[in-house]
């Protein structure tokens, strides 16, 4: 009886010795997202934009593109797409690292939205204020402010 009453006292003192710490990481980037990025997701890691064949990456606010076989990681689009439209675009959302390297495979897969003349709502018409913390007004829109020529059709 006395060794079991030691193991107890024992076990009582080891468990309630040491603090428990617990981490819990959430990570949601709303007010990192583009006002011309679709409304819907708490976390976009990467957007791929069909029409221009052409990825942003949310974090570092840049757009990836292929320049003479090689991919660039610019702040902003190529004089190429001067008139291209960022908030009637169409923006496929992936959150998996480095997309570009399936780049063949996204232009398969995504080709069917390329001039896609549905409606995608987009962060600067929503109503809600879910994506209106940090964006510090910064929408990254080509400086168009939604009023080019581009391709897009919605």
């Amino acid at each position: 009886m006395k060794r079991l009453i030691i193991a107890i006292a024992a076990g009582f003192i080891a468990f309630s010795g040491a603090p428990v710490k617990a981490q819990v990481r959430v990570n949601i980037n709303l007010g990192a997202q583009p006002e011309w990025g679709p409304t819907g997701y708490n976390h976009v890691d990467y957007y791929y934009l069909p029409d221009i064949e052409t990825y942003y990456y949310v974090p570092k606010r840049q757009f990836i593109y292929l320049e003479n076989g090689r991919w660039l990681f610019m702040s902003a689009l190529p004089s190429r797409y001067r008139g291209y439209d960022l908030n009637n675009g169409y923006k496929v959302v992936i959150n998996s690292p480095r997309p570009y390297q399936y780049f063949t495979s996204h232009k398969v897969k995504y080709a069917k939205y390329k001039g896609y003349n549905g409606k995608q709502s987009i962060i600067r018409n929503s109503n809600g204020s879910r994506y209106s913390k940090g964006n510090s007004g910064k929408s990254h829109s080509n400086g168009k402010n939604g009023h080019s020529g581009g391709k897009g059709k919605h």
